[in-house]
């Protein structure tokens, strides 16, 4: 399975992108920013498309009481991911190893890429709820106090994925460079599993 077992390794490899580049990025446009307002979202903490962008968004959440932007010492994620994306790394290279050597099945591969979506599944989730605690948890002693049409608080919890309309702002949420790379990995690991069950099937012959 010497053909599986090198896919296999570059899939894992790619992951190693979420060192380097986004996961995540939020961009807030408005016709008071020009040159929209934007936040990366790494695996070890958050940055400022610009170099003010930070500052700034602090600045307007301010006066709706919404919470500063977390540094790294503010969430467990930021130490924990980077631990959970080295060791997935570091697995998937070990299995393509032994996979190139014929001492795993394909199997593993598969294995490996199920572990993997199930740990993606969860980071999702995670993200969704620090989304919605950053929008509706608002200081009750903010500056504006804005109210729905039936009278309830209005939050500003920012989309998931896609575009939404906040206010004057038009908010867009989409995958990183990173997420692109985590996609393409394991889609490399599904491709090595169905290339090591052909070349274990040839053997067999």
């Amino acid at each position: 399975m010497k053909k599986a077992g090198i896919i296999m390794i570059i899939g894992s490899l790619l992951l190693l992108g979420l060192f380097k580049f986004p996961l995540w990025n939020i961009m807030l446009g408005a016709p008071q920013y020009p040159d929209p307002l934007g936040m990366d979202i790494y695996i070890e903490g958050i940055q400022g498309v610009e170099e003010f962008d930070i500052q700034n968004i602090d600045g307007l959440n301010h006066y709706i009481g919404m919470k500063t932007i977390p540094k790294v010492e503010d969430m467990w994620e930021f130490s924990v991911f980077p631990k959970v994306i080295g060791l997935m790394v570091a697995l998937g290279v070990i299995i393509g190893i032994l996979g190139f050597f014929r001492k795993v099945s394909y199997k593993w591969f598969l294995g490996w890429f199920i572990v993997m979506s199930i740990l993606g599944i969860l980071g999702m989730y995670d993200f969704n709820l620090w989304l919605t605690d950053y929008g509706t948890d608002l200081d009750p002693k903010a500056i504006m106090k804005l109210l729905n049409p039936d009278g309830s608080p209005m939050t500003y919890k920012p989309p998931l994925l896609g575009y939404q309309k906040m206010l004057n702002f038009d908010v867009d949420s989409w995958p990183g460079v990173g997420a692109y790379m985590i996609f393409v990995g394991m889609l490399l690991t599904v491709v090595a599993f169905f290339v090591g069950k052909k070349e274990s099937q040839n053997i067999e012959a």
